[in-house]
């Protein structure tokens, strides 16, 4: 049996934390964001932008930035949200979440910009 890694995230160190499914991963691209916000549009989920200080990034409330775009099928409309909380929260993590209405859950939900850790 193979080992497990161990990622080294640890809550005193806000710089090694690791949140949501693709922070394990590089920082994803304009493009790869795009294809996310795609995705989430193509399966009729309801796009949201929230944010929150790298400090809190555990803590169970994130700010919701504006409404949810309930019914929003444009994917520059979605990318403009994200773009505009980014730049009016710079040093906030930034975080996109699909919501499936008809199961009534988060079906996407992904950090897509990274705050400032230190």
């Amino acid at each position: 049996m193979s080992q497990v890694q161990d990622y080294k995230s640890r809550v005193s160190d806000p710089a090694s934390r690791k949140f949501e499914t693709f922070s394990y991963l590089p920082a994803m691209s304009d493009a790869e964001i795009r294809k996310q916000v795609e995705y989430i549009v193509s399966q009729g989920w309801n796009p949201a932008v929230e944010h929150t200080e790298p400090q809190y990034l555990m803590d169970n409330y994130w700010y919701m930035w504006k409404l949810p775009l309930f019914g929003e099928t444009d994917v520059d409309v979605v990318l403009a949200e994200c773009k505009a909380c980014h730049e009016a929260n710079p040093g906030n993590h930034v975080r996109l979440i699909g919501y499936d209405n008809l199961k009534q859950s988060q079906g996407a939900s992904m950090v897509i910009y990274r705050g400032n850790t230190k």
